[in-house]
């Protein structure tokens, strides 16, 4: 079982997005309880029961479920240019994924700049209000990630993709117990999305994507995602406490610190 998760975590990772797409819309809050309710059917609707129709189609030992078992589903229908179907399909997910990673570097890039993690070049505007400097930074890096899997595929491009591995484990485990906080110090009455037998759903999460990482810790075929990611975790970290201690301190309040 831990052999499937792992690799099937790479596909609801991302989720979290709306959150930043959401800001930008005129009633925030809103859309973004809204959004989190949507993502909770989606992914039963196009994983789950997708899922639930493949295995009731084809045997879970067939060949052709190694290659494309959605291929071998539709091909058990019968259903003519089922290859070509799912080709279309893939490539549609394929675009879609790419216009959202540009969309949120860009944003996340941005609210760097805001706060001073960034060169504050990238916080000009355009008139429609898009920050296209940091649009353009996003693209440029994944063109370069496009050269190094041409140059060094068995070394840069393979640790570009590996690196990544748990870092969104690592992102959501700290959502989570910021989650945990967070809610503890809000007032329920004022939170547009009640979350599901808080807390122990949220501990289950976290207890859940913990045993996740240390099972991509054991397992040979993740196990080098694993250390390169701990290995950016590290650099990130690293980066933040030096730029936290280079950053300089806040002047005291005219008249002194207990001055109202």
């Amino acid at each position: 079982m831990l052999v499937a998760v792992v690799p099937c975590v790479g596909f609801v990772v991302g989720a979290e997005i709306v959150t930043i797409a959401a800001a930008e819309s005129t009633e925030p809050r809103r859309a973004v309880a809204r959004a989190m309710r949507s993502i909770v059917l989606r992914v039963v609707a196009f994983s789950v029961l997708s899922v639930l129709v493949v295995v009731t189609l084809v045997p879970w030992d067939s060949p052709e479920v190694e290659v494309s078992p959605y291929t071998a589903a539709l091909r058990a229908l019968h259903v003519p240019g089922a290859a070509t179907i799912m080709n279309a399909l893939v490539l549609t997910a394929v675009l879609s994924r790419l216009n959202s990673a540009l969309h949120t570097s860009s944003r996340m890039l941005f609210a760097l700049t805001r706060r001073g993690g960034a060169p504050s070049g990238l916080t000009k505007l355009s008139r429609s209000g898009v920050p296209r400097r940091a649009l353009l930074a996003g693209t440029v890096v994944g063109y370069l990630s496009v050269f190094a899997a041409y140059v060094s595929p068995d070394l840069v491009f393979a640790f570009l993709v590996n690196s990544c591995g748990a870092v969104a484990l690592f992102v959501y485990v700290i959502i989570a117990v910021s989650q945990v906080r967070l809610r503890r110090q809000a007032d329920p009455a004022q939170l547009p999305l009640t979350m599901w037998f808080f807390p122990w759903l949220s501990y289950l999460t976290i207890a859940l994507v913990v045993v996740v990482i240390a099972a991509m810790a054991v397992l040979p075929d993740t196990r080098s995602q694993f250390w390169l990611s701990l290995v950016t975790l590290a650099v990130v970290l690293a980066g933040y406490e030096v730029r936290r201690r280079r950053a300089p301190t806040p002047a005291p309040p005219i008249g002194g610190a207990d001055r109202p």
